[in-house]
């Protein structure tokens, strides 16, 4: 007898973690409930306004919510649905007076209502249902916790690979003069364009990482081709052709990377289908690829290079208006030709930003 009053009394104070909301308009079920739940353990609210029951669930945090059905001035299907706009986690059980009154199937459904029952004067049903309730939010919690530990875990090895592949890209730039500066301006142009056409913000962040590893394969380029300050042979620029190839073998390893590996792969791509490495036409060419194509372009003609000074802008729009629809897609060259034209202020930005 000794054991079963201590279980009882841990139970209790297990419960007392848990805060259960009750909303009925009939004060006497409230009041009921109140004695019933506290003396089952549970840290228990009563009230009768639908409309106070709203502003508690937005202000504090509640495990679960015993709800009315049938109530004035709305009824609990309505509570619910307000409820469901700002707090899709907390558990709901529904009351009726009579099952024929309950809401349909598909109501219960689509509001996430995890259950109901009719109302009664002993409430034996009821604490099932709140001690089946109460042991799914356990679980949900334990699930939590294991879900933000991974998440952790898996954030840590993403930022060790990240900054594994940002020391090559580094590498990179010690190697080919040029690349110096030229990744973080491509992505910034890149993402500029992506804003200008209203993106998503998942979109502008692949375009920013896309554009900072574009040319992360060029770790596998010789050096002497890299850094020749003359015209390359047919056989060296063959080799340059490969870098998108390695950075795609570089970068495919590790899911981090997945959504850029099309920007690594294909933005040496030309809308005529005349690019490299897999000479795809048009809208064959994955989208985000085709932007930083543009961005890419343009900060190679607007780069100095060992033979060749940066390339005057009435030349550079000149190029893109040239090259429209059969280098560049023709849609994205004349929203970029737009901000060189309208926006240029914030080119000029970036520019300065990485000058040196």
């Amino acid at each position: 007898m000794r054991k079963s009053l201590q279980n009882n009394m841990q139970n209790n104070n297990n419960n007392m973690n848990y805060k259960i909301l009750a909303v009925d308009d009939e004060e006497g079920i409230i009041d009921s409930l109140s004695i019933f739940l506290k003396r089952s353990g549970y840290n228990f609210t009563g009230v009768t306004d639908p409309r106070q029951a709203i502003e508690l669930v937005r202000n504090e945090h509640f495990d679960l919510m015993i709800l009315d059905f049938i109530m004035t001035p709305f009824h609990g299907d309505q509570v619910v649905e307000e409820i469901r706009k700002f707090n899709k986690e907390l558990y709901i059980l529904l009351l009726t007076g009579h099952k024929d009154l309950a809401p349909p199937l598909e109501t219960i459904k689509r509001l996430d209502i995890q259950g109901y029952c009719e109302k009664s004067d002993k409430f034996d049903q009821l604490l099932l249902l709140i001690e089946s309730g109460i042991k799914s939010i356990e679980q949900m919690h334990e699930i939590k916790k294991i879900n933000d530990e991974l998440k952790d875990t898996y954030e840590k090895l993403e930022q060790a690979y990240l900054e594994s592949i940002e020391t090559l890209r580094y590498t990179v730039e010690a190697k080919d003069t040029y690349t110096r500066g030229h990744s973080d301006r491509v992505s910034e142009f890149s993402v500029l364009i992506g804003k200008k056409i209203g993106l998503s913000d998942q979109d502008l962040r692949t375009l920013q990482i896309g554009g900072l590893f574009h040319d992360i394969g060029k770790i596998g380029v010789p050096d002497t081709i890299l850094q020749k300050e003359s015209k390359l042979t047919d056989d060296e620029y063959s080799e340059i052709k490969n870098h998108p190839s390695i950075g795609v073998h570089i970068l495919s390893n590790a899911t981090i990377f997945k959504d850029i590996i099309p920007i690594v792969k294909h933005h040496h791509e030309r809308y005529d289908g005349h690019g490299y490495p897999s000479q795809l036409k048009g809208e064959e060419i994955p989208y985000l690829a085709r932007i930083t194509a543009i961005a890419d372009s343009f900060d190679a003609m607007t780069s100095r290079r060992s033979y060749r000074d940066a390339l005057p802008l009435d030349v550079v729009k000149e190029e893109f208006r040239k090259n429209k629809g059969t280098q560049f897609d023709p849609e994205l060259a004349d929203v970029f030709l737009d901000i060189l034209e309208n926006h240029f202020d914030e080119i000029k930005e970036i520019q300065d930003k990485y000058l040196g």
